[in-house]
């Protein structure tokens, strides 16, 4: 086959390494790529949120599978432009798509099919949004109703930092993704990531992991497009997992095909897991749906899983889940993001990153790319999250040495990581 991937990230990067693997696989394209996805496939100066581009692209190219990695152009609706040519797609539709595009939208189709989340209320004014955050006092979580490219949720411990986030939203710090604005009930307990594969029909759990969002150790500081992630997260246990399915996940697709808005992708569901104060029972709750595999947690994903994704990707986008079983390893994978100092401020673009020729690169040890180029034969930082050092371990600790292992040889004085990741299972 001729595939062609879709993004730039260390998302994208875990995805083609994890596609190269499976014989099924003849020419992979990443477009646009990264200087670490150019090591392993082709890499194509495409605008990817141009359908239409998009889909010439293949027509010339003679691609036979697409697979759409960020938000974005599923949000535009390059899945529908692709399916719409005949070309084999995986990545659910614009209308699907606004379970991440839209948190109005999620919440609504919570309610109407009666998925445990956080109580919540939308404002398009401040003022009474205001009055909503005076009266219900603090912590609170005040959200982007759009797409912000993950940094629209405001985790508000006093009341001071909810009014000041509603300024700001509505003040357009986040554009057109602030004008409406959904805020919700705090949350207790700890958070978690659960990925199901669904081919609008049949779903399929596809692994668990857990993200460190903050950016210092220990959970301090601003949120972050994440800092590290390992898989599995002891704390969804299988009897979560059945649960989460069971009162969450069916009922979102059961729900989503009933408006004829079919899901066909990955269904990431961060969850949040406590004990329920009246019955004193373990449960997952919503905090919100993704429509792309997470990043950094594809990463450890996808080094579990290595070329089988490509099977069950296919069958997803075929309709065939209801044939596929995933194969685990009784494995553990530990991904930490090195990122540029100043992150998730203002950061300097251009650095030189040495050390990356001397690590290994197999099935155990991996540094995805996530945000760097290539410049007369070295390799330059080119955003705020840089590299993804993972590696894989018969135990969590044992994959957390090899990737910290990893981490102090690479020579690169202007970026900084968090020294802790994996802390909650460890």
């Amino acid at each position: 086959m001729n595939i062609l991937i879709l993004g730039g990230g260390g998302r994208e990067h875990a995805l083609a390494w994890a596609v190269k693997q499976n014989p099924k696989c003849d020419r992979l394209i990443v477009a646009p790529g990264n200087a670490g996805i150019a090591q392993i496939a082709e890499c194509a100066a495409l605008d990817i949120l141009d359908a239409g581009r998009v889909v010439a692209f293949c027509e010339e190219n003679a691609i036979d599978f697409v697979i759409v990695g960020p938000e974005a152009p599923l949000a535009a609706g390059v899945a529908d432009a692709t399916r719409a040519a005949g070309i084999l797609t995986f990545g659910p539709s614009q209308a699907a798509a606004q379970l991440e595009a839209s948190k109005r939208f999620t919440k609504e189709v919570c309610d109407a099919c009666a998925a445990p989340t956080a109580a919540w209320a939308r404002f398009t004014e401040a003022s009474p949004a205001k009055d909503y955050i005076r009266e219900k006092g603090a912590p609170i979580v005040v959200k982007a109703d759009g797409l912000a490219a993950g940094k629209g949720v405001i985790v508000a411990m006093t009341e001071a930092e909810a009014l000041a986030a509603i300024d700001d939203m509505f003040g357009g710090e986040f554009g057109e993704a602030g004008a409406e604005v959904v805020i919700e009930e705090f949350m207790q307990g700890e958070e978690a990531s659960f990925f199901i594969l669904s081919d609008g029909t049949t779903a399929l759990p596809f692994g668990t992991a857990q993200d460190h969002k903050r950016v210092g150790d220990g959970d301090t500081g601003p949120n972050t497009g994440g800092m590290g992630a390992y898989s599995p997260a002891p704390v969804l246990t299988e009897a979560l997992q059945a649960q989460a399915m069971e009162r969450i996940v069916l009922p979102t697709i059961r729900e989503m095909a009933r408006r004829g808005t079919p899901y066909q992708g990955i269904l990431y569901a961060g969850l949040m897991i406590d004990d329920d104060p009246q019955s004193g029972e373990r449960r997952a709750r919503l905090v919100e749906y993704n429509c792309r595999f997470g990043d950094p947690e594809a990463q450890v994903l996808m080094m579990r899983l290595g070329a089988q994704v490509l099977d069950h990707l296919i069958a997803t986008a075929d309709q065939r889940l209801a044939q596929a079983k995933v194969n685990w390893a009784d494995d553990h994978a530990l991904s930490v993001v090195l990122a540029a100092k100043g992150y998730p401020g203002s950061y300097q673009k251009g650095s030189r990153i040495g050390g990356l020729e001397d690590l290994p690169q197999d099935s155990r040890h991996m540094v995805f790319h996530a945000g760097t180029t290539a410049k007369d034969g070295a390799t330059l930082a080119s955003g705020g999250r840089v590299l993804n050092v993972t590696a894989r371990g018969d135990s969590l600790a044992e994959a957390r040495d090899e990737a910290y292992k990893m981490v102090d040889a690479i020579d690169w004085p202007e970026g900084f990581c968090r020294r802790d990741i994996g802390w909650r299972a460890l």
